[in-house]
């Protein structure tokens, strides 16, 4: 039995966690949840955004399953999921975007998996702000150690899944010193990993062939913004974020998260969408070594995606959040 943070979060998260919970509890995966929250509602009711009792409980399993989470908005603020990532070193955001049949798309045949450095660049939270001269520098911190952990990372997934390229996206024509640090531990890591094919590209011409040709992509590495940007247009290319799964991972922790928001403005109605939780909470199952249930639930969720009657509004159907979880329920049974 695997002892697993469960964060519900706010908003729309309390709905679809259940339904990912009942999914669990219908498959009988051997996972016992130990239930913390953050976030807006957190803060509501106690004063804290990220009560010690959660961090206690995330030291201790290292393993988390968590829903959308709205941070305040106000000064001071800073979000909850940046601070999670960088207090616990979770350098290697991994964001999948692949087509399913019964979901519509533009493409077909997309089956790539983008490895975002989670840490570090833009996000380092590094600005000055001068007020005499009207000027805000941010400071896009890039480590070599940094930069050889997500690499790395990146070829050692490709070579565990029997994946055949690695391209990183990059700036270094023009962002120099910064760019360069990236490109030479992809190098370093391409020569570690001989049988996989590595290729660079230029972050601008990456967006374009992205759009253009994405099925020659397979397992993509960048920097934390480039990444940001990127993992959000691989999943337009699927079907959306509401269809995509996102992990944080270190070395000594990992939570499992859907990458969308909390749409407060649709909580409670039973119209939000669990398949990008569910989707992470499988990549939470292969993760710790549970790879027939997480094999079962997608079968089980990709027969329910296929009938649009037993689909939320978003995918083309008017099955509320539990019904949908229903089917999958159902279509369990059949496998």
């Amino acid at each position: 039995m695997h002892l697993i943070t469960l964060i519900p979060g706010d908003g729309i998260g309390p709905e679809i966690t259940k339904a990912v919970t009942d999914i669990f509890a219908a498959a009988q995966v051997p996972v016992q949840w130990e239930e913390q929250n953050a976030g807006q509602t957190t803060f509501d009711q106690s004063g804290e955004l990220i009560p010690q009792a959660l961090l206690d409980s995330l030291e201790k399993n290292r393993v988390a399953l968590k829903g959308p989470i709205t941070t305040p908005v106000g000064k001071g603020f800073r979000s909850i999921n940046v601070t999670l990532r960088q207090k616990y070193d979770l350098y290697q955001n991994v964001r999948p975007s692949k087509t399913t049949e019964g979901i519509k798309t533009r493409y077909e045949g997309i089956d790539l998996v983008l490895f975002r450095e989670n840490t570090e660049g833009l996000y380092s939270g590094l600005e000055v702000w001068d007020e005499r001269l009207g000027i805000a520098d941010a400071i896009a911190r890039v480590t070599v150690a940094g930069s050889r952990k997500i690499c790395r990372a990146a070829f050692a997934y490709a070579a565990k899944h029997g994946r055949k390229k690695v391209t990183l996206a990059h700036k270094a024509n023009i962002i120099k010193m910064a760019g360069t640090v990236m490109l030479n531990a992809c190098r370093e890591a391409a020569n570690e990993f001989p049988q996989i094919v590595f290729e660079d590209k230029i972050i601008d011409n990456m967006c374009m062939q992205l759009v253009g040709k994405p099925e020659q992509f397979d397992v993509i590495v960048t920097t934390n913004l480039f990444g940001d940007l990127l993992s959000d247009l691989c999943a337009g290319l699927v079907g959306g974020l509401g269809v995509v799964a996102g992990a944080n991972i270190g070395d000594n922790m990992a939570i499992f998260e859907a990458v969308h928001g909390s749409a407060p403005d649709i909580a409670g109605q039973g119209k939000a969408n669990p398949t990008a939780l569910l989707r992470s909470a499988l990549m939470m199952l292969h993760h710790i070594g549970e790879h027939q249930y997480a094999d079962r639930i997608e079968k089980a969720l990709e027969a329910t995606l296929k009938n649009k009657e037993k689909c939320t509004g978003d995918l083309g159907g008017s099955a509320s959040t539990s019904e949908f979880a229903q089917a999958i329920i159902d279509n369990l049974a059949k496998n």
